[in-house]
């Protein structure tokens, strides 16, 4: 997530974009880094079992389609037309700055890990802050960056996990959530970022799900959200001189409510939020801090409002709808209510609304099928669209790639499931095997956006894709979103073999050459159909997925386990725990027919290493197929592009070898010039 320039820091600490799912790293034997000299040399950071060498011949074949990067926006600088981005240019995306649209990105962090965030502060951006890990993690610290000296100065312990930051309006103060007291609970600690001895406890709870939101802005209060589960959150306010904190938002038996997006208004009196009370669906609200009460403002639009921001005159918002998949941006009028879809913007996905301090210009993200990440930004007065970045996609042909089809078919219970369907070159014919790949959350959102290195298995294996958004997907109401907690589970399952029925159905695709896969809980879905209907698939490809929801939930970071509880289930409850061992994947395996290839992080604080070995071992044991791929400095999914395209390469050999059968890619396709390679 980008940052908001002036008043919030947001850092990256769920998903984020992988080579074809969502990556990780492992344990095991460490192979010599020696090749022959038509294979690929292991790098000595993975851990490999079972995976074949990489022939020259693939990576060769598939190499051009891992040269293209995104970029996001991080922070407006507060006096002047220029801005920090999120970028790649070697192995790890670092914040760059950029002067004008289309100018030179200039490169300003230099880490072995990933950078997340970059926010000027707010009053001269003399220095911005930003966050990092150390190898995937996820125990962020913030840095100061002087602009002046290039110097960066770590200003939080080094050791707790720090996110959330968000600027006072004016600069002066620095306010984040942190669990240096104990490990788990999510404190709120201020700071004056020039002088780190300043930083100081400023309130103290009790939960992992506490999150600083928004600074009002006189400075004086913290708006501060306690997030249970994605559908049930409450609002505090937090006075800055006292650390007192008050209830905004009521808890009633039996009644659940999400509030999400917080903004102040200018006059102190009230927030903005969007929330699911009393509708389906995230409304943009007013919340009037005097008497609580909620004032909807955009009702009558029938889907969620996924995010907002506020210009610093307090007199438009900015916000995105999710239509569907599909993010539109709108602007309202926060003197009349009065909203609009602003003309001009490419189509896509549109999202990272942020605010320049001249109240003029609204800088956002936008991608499509055929357009990475790029930033762009309207001028609100004559609505005047400029591009900033234009990402490279590498020696091919974007404006060719296959565009998605929302698909929808009924499951078991008559509920209508959809997803994306993206079909492969023309110049394949007969039947085509599918590649199911379900999101993690497990409440994300498969959306229509940039394949990247997919458009591999579409324009060169001829495989087709599709995305389901199976119940429990975020995006069609409240309602939909909790069909799939604690006992329900087995229902999302279900949701993906009606799926392979509606395949089943059709001429176009190949129901005997199915390949699921998915990261992180879209790896716990690939296990459990791996073992639920293992007749109806060909193979699959496990990323860091929980292979039991009991050992998962007791080993996953003591700061995240209660928040996870609420949707798998508690464990140490009797019936939920013998439920969650009914359906295991590990207690299941000897379900497993068909070859599985396993990726999980080592160093992943979500997922434990843990989850990967013993699903492993125990499907070892079976003498199924199993190659198991690891890199000692990743976490939650692969961020390094060399470990990614190392995980590209090796599943295309999976796919190749399991999926099409060993049959060349030449075969498969009517173009005799066609190149061989593969993978996700």
């Amino acid at each position: 997530m980008p940052s908001r320039n002036r008043t919030k820091l947001a850092f990256a600490t769920t998903a984020m974009l992988m080579p074809l799912f969502i990556c990780g790293s492992l344990i095991s034997l460490v192979l010599p880094a020696q090749a022959k000299d038509d294979t690929l040399a292991n790098p000595d950071n993975l851990i490999i079992e079972g995976v074949p060498p990489v022939p020259l011949s693939v990576v060769s074949g598939c190499e051009k389609y891992t040269h293209f990067r995104h970029a996001m926006i991080s922070s407006w600088h507060p006096t002047r037309k220029e801005m920090l981005i999120n970028t790649r240019f070697s192995d790890t995306q670092q914040i760059h700055h950029l002067k004008m649209p289309m100018g030179a990105r200039t490169q300003l962090t230099f880490y072995p890990d990933r950078v997340s965030g970059g926010s000027f502060e707010p009053g001269t951006g003399d220095y911005f802050l930003f966050s990092k890990d150390r190898g995937g993690d996820e125990f962020f610290q913030f840095y100061r960056y002087d602009t002046d000296s290039r110097n960066a100065t770590l200003i939080t312990d080094g050791k707790s996990r720090n996110t959330s930051g968000r600027f006072s309006k004016d600069g002066k103060f620095f306010v984040y959530n942190s669990t240096r007291r104990d490990g788990k609970n999510n404190d709120v600690y201020i700071i004056e970022p020039k002088n780190p001895k300043t930083d100081r406890l400023l309130a103290q709870v009790k939960g992992e799900g506490f999150s600083v939101s928004d600074v009002s802005f006189d400075g004086k209060k913290v708006a501060v959200t306690e997030y249970v589960s994605i559908n049930e959150s409450y609002l505090w306010l937090l006075d800055v001189h006292t650390g007192q904190m008050s209830a905004l938002t009521e808890r009633k038996p039996g009644e659940q409510t999400s509030y999400q997006n917080i903004r102040f208004s200018a006059d102190g009196k009230g927030l903005y939020v969007t929330t699911d009370s009393g509708s389906e669906f995230q409304t943009l609200c007013y919340l009037d801090l005097a008497s609580k009460k909620l004032k909807p403002l955009t009702s009558d639009i029938k889907w969620d409002v996924q995010e907002i921001d506020l210009a610093a005159d307090g007199k438009t918002i900015a916000f995105v709808v999710n239509e569907d998949g599909y993010g539109k941006l709108y602007l309202m009028d926060t003197s009349t209510g009065k909203y609009w879809a602003p003309k001009g913007i490419p189509l896509g996905e549109v999202s990272g609304v942020d605010w320049h301090k001249n109240c003029r210009d609204l800088a956002f993200q936008v991608q499509s099928s055929r357009m990475p990440t790029d930033i762009f930004s309207l001028d609100t007065k004559t609505e005047k669209v400029e591009r900033w970045t234009e990402s490279e996609t590498g020696p091919v042909a974007a404006s060719k790639f296959s565009e998605p089809e929302l698909i929808k078919w009924k499951t078991f219970d008559g509920k209508d499931i959809s997803g994306f369907y993206y079909k492969p070159s023309t110049k394949f014919t007969g039947p085509r095997p599918v590649i199911v790949v379900v999101h993690g959350g497990p409440e994300g959102q498969s959306r229509p956006g940039y394949m990247g290195r997919l458009n591999y298995y579409l324009d060169e294996l001829g495989c087709a894709l599709i995305f389901p958004n199976v119940r429990g997907s975020s995006g069609y109401g409240k309602t939909f979103l909790k069909l799939d907690n604690g006992f329900k589970r087995v229902d999302s399952y279900k949701d993906i073999n009606s799926l392979f029925d509606w395949i089943a159905k059709r001429s176009d695709l190949d129901s005997n050459r199915i390949m699921v896969t998915g990261g992180s809980y879209g790896g716990h879905m690939t296990l459990a159909i791996s073992t639920f209907y293992p007749e109806r698939i060909t193979c699959s490809v496990d990323v860091v997925g929980m292979s039991n929801l009991v050992t998962f939930l007791e080993h996953t970071q003591e700061y995240r386990r209660d928040l996870r509880r609420v949707e798998y289930g508690d464990e140490r409850d009797q019936k939920m725990r013998e439920f969650l061992q009914s359906i295991a994947p590990l207690n299941k395996v000897d379900k497993i027919s068909k070859p599985l290839f396993v990726v999980q992080g080592e160093n992943d604080p979500r997922v434990p290493a843990s989850e990967a070995r013993q699903i492993v071992d125990a499907t070892q044991k079976s003498g199924i197929p199993v190659w198991y791929l690891s890199a000692k400095d990743e976490g939650h999914g692969f961020a390094k592009k060399r470990n990614s395209d190392f995980q590209f390469y090796s599943t295309v050999l999976f796919v190749e070898k399991y999926l099409l059968g060993d049959k060349s890619s030449a075969s498969q396709s009517a173009s005799p010039d066609k190149e061989a390679g593969g993978k996700p």
